[in-house]
């Protein structure tokens, strides 16, 4: 790669060809961002389902526990590649370094190998630290400071992400659980290394490559769902691709994203050799090349266990939960550093950063009960919701017969050959028949009058879809109500959004219990209630996520904004690995060494409505708790005051005279 020159945002956004307003060089990143997130949550939606239905046969606890430790290390690790890029690499290459990784991850997972998949998920972790931060970092340094545009660009941006997250459950996730594990990962895969080649191509080939993808994955779209209401669903996510694939082939005509955009600081620190005789750049991709088998090693063994003597008299020895210990090790010591930041500091600063660990706290809440959708929700979805659409009830004629009857969920629990038909038996028959007819002989009695033979089944995976398609519904929205609010001098408060944020996650999961309370007899639920608390949860997000970055940017002294924004992600990080205790709780438990059998729906339909409906207690408590601490945090935020206009006379800084000494 080319090093050029290092320029500032306002240097990047002078002379910029332009559409709409934006910088064409924005459409570029939106395409290679929403492929990479089609990636990214293709392979999200198929990993439970992977570890306890592939080759590697895990029990719930067990999947559970690795799908924890990698959402938190994939939360972490952006941290430090954005670190690398802004002192070192500089973001262009910090992305294609993560692009790369991206692409390598997604094709070992089709490999049915232990190490491969570990080492698999730990490039998609050290990926992501280095595509997420920069990508987003670049979109930034295409507007000129205080521009009024960069908030609709990142809102754009933000599109992109969802529109990329809304696909992939679509067809990774359909094309998986129908064809084969092997073939959505590799969807994923491909996503991937089209979204890297729209980052690094030239003009032309990145239009050809925005306009081929979207066909492409249109027709994909299109052709394989087969009922109804899905390919209405993969429409309404056609109309969008194709519109912004439109947009961005008409805005790149004009130009791409300007060579100078992402490039390192110093090009001659870059390449200028380190003690060990490497140069720096070569130093990172080494560190990359170990850290990878390192990650991977924590992931296969995140137990440690350790011997004790004898004279403690404790047992022979005690287990180390590594991702836990070490999370908690970082995020006390963020915590301290900014405790001790925040004592040393001018009152206003002190109050504001009080705010900022507060809100950090509840935020790590919402995301420990917001995560649940990729494991524990994802499980429900399976086991206990109704997915298959139309049908027919067995006739009094057919009593007696024997018929071929394509099997789904709706047999899931009748009598076959004088036992019940379970989830395990439908997984296995569906494992063996990939892609072919998945039709067996059925003799029916009269214990099958009520059961429903054919009908289309919606996969599981294809629901995780539900949260980002609801975003592209509602974000626009909720962007034009809180500006029509601010009209009006009504605009909520952070805080007062933060709380409503946890109260509609908390409602969200109170519709999931309230549905598992109104499931039929054999413990299947209407999908509506899904949907339905899919959407409550979507709405929470959008009223926490959009404002916790620019709370975090515009509340911390300015000389840490970087560390608190690094404290913000490893809460981010530490709420995915909660996310996975929880989930724990609505784990089917199995005797060591002990292949698990999933219970009928009837008995795991309970498993689920206890811990969704304590979740949803929590939720709404902790937003409700929150709401009554709104008062006290908005005025601690001293909005509209200068940071260093109001030192107390206890604070340091007036002792030494120097702000930035303390």
């Amino acid at each position: 790669m080319k090093d050029l020159p290092m320029t500032t945002s306002a240097d990047v956004s002078r002379d910029q060809p332009t559409l709409f307003g934006h910088p064409t060089g924005l459409f570029t990143l939106f395409f290679a961002e929403m492929w990479e997130r089609f990636s990214y949550y293709g392979m999200r939606a198929l990993l439970m389902f992977y570890m306890i239905k592939g080759f590697l046969g895990l029990n719930d606890h067990q999947s559970y526990e690795i799908y924890g430790i990698y959402a938190a290390l994939v939360y972490a690790t952006p941290f430090i590649g954005g670190m690398l890029a802004d002192r070192l690499l500089g973001e262009r290459r910090a992305v294609v370094i993560g692009g790369c990784c991206f692409a390598a991850g997604h094709l070992l997972l089709t490999v049915e190998h232990e190490y491969a998949f570990f080492t698999a998920l730990a490039l998609l972790i050290v990926g992501n630290g280095f595509f997420k931060p920069n990508i987003s970092t670049m979109v930034g340094s295409l507007y000129p400071e205080g521009s009024k545009l960069k908030s609709g660009g990142f809102t754009l941006f933000y599109m992109g992400i969802n529109l990329g997250a809304a696909m992939s459950p679509l067809l990774c996730g359909y094309v998986g659980e129908t064809y084969g594990w092997h073939y959505g990962f590799g969807l994923a895969a491909i996503g991937m290394v089209i979204g890297l080649a729209v980052f690094v191509a030239p003009i032309r080939i990145t239009q050809l490559l925005i306009g081929l993808g979207a066909l492409c994955t249109s027709v994909g779209l299109i052709y394989l769902p087969d009922n109804g209401y899905l390919l209405a669903v993969n429409l309404f996510v056609v109309a969008a691709l194709l519109s912004a694939a439109a947009v961005a082939i008409v805005a790149l005509q004009r130009g791409g994203l300007p060579p100078n955009v992402g490039c390192p600081p110093s090009k001659e620190k870059l390449n200028r050799k380190s003690r060990v005789g490497i140069s720096y750049k070569w130093l990172v991709y080494l560190g990359v090349a170990v850290a990878v088998p390192l990650i991977s090693l924590l992931m296969s063994h995140s137990n440690l266990t350790v011997p004790l003597p004898a004279f403690l008299n404790m047992g022979p020895s005690f287990t180390i939960e590594l991702a836990g210990t070490i999370l908690a090790v970082f995020g006390g010591a963020a915590f301290i550093y900014l405790i001790v930041e925040a004592l040393r500091s001018t009152r206003i600063e002190r109050h504001r950063l009080f705010v900022v660990l507060i809100l950090l706290f509840f935020s790590m809440l919402f995301y420990a009960f917001f995560e649940q959708a990729g494991s524990s929700i994802n499980n429900f979805t399976d086991r206990n919701v109704d997915r298959v659409i139309g049908g027919e009830t067995v006739k009094t004629e057919q009593i007696g017969q024997t018929v071929a009857v394509t099997v789904n969920q709706k047999q899931v629990g009748y009598d076959l050959n004088g036992k019940s038909f379970s989830l395990d038996q439908l997984d296995q028959w569906r494992a063996s028949h990939k892609g072919a007819d998945q039709k067996m002989d059925w003799t029916l009695t009269d214990a099958h009058r009520d059961m429903i033979i054919g009908g289309n089944e919606i996969p599981a995976s294809t629901y995780q879809s539900a949260n980002p398609i609801f975003i592209l519904i509602f974000g626009l929205m909720f962007t034009a109500l809180w500006g029509f609010l601010a009209k009006h001098g009504k605009e909520p408060s952070t805080t007062v959004k933060f709380s409503f944020g946890l109260i509609l996650v908390g409602l969200g999961f109170g519709a999931l219990w309230y549905g598992a309370r109104c499931a039929d007899g054999r413990g299947m639920v209407w999908m509506g209630w899904l949907l339905l608390g899919y959407m409550l949860q979507t709405m929470g997000e959008l009223c926490l996520s959009p404002v916790g970055l620019s709370m975090v940017t515009s509340l911390s002294p300015k000389r840490m904004v970087a560390t608190v924004m690094g404290a913000w992600f490893l809460a981010s990080a530490f709420s995915n690995y909660l996310s996975s205790i929880i989930a724990k709780l609505t784990g089917v438990t199995v005797e060591e060494g002990a292949d698990q059998v999933i219970p009928p729906p009837t008995e795991t339909l309970s498993l689920y409505a206890d811990v969704f409906l304590k979740i949803a207690i929590a939720a709404m408590i902790s937003g409700a708790f929150l709401m009554c601490l709104a008062p006290l945090l908005n005025r601690w935020m001293h909005p509209g005051e200068d940071a260093g206009s109001d030192a107390h006379p206890d604070d340091p800084q007036v002792k030494t005279g120097d702000p930035q000494e303390a």
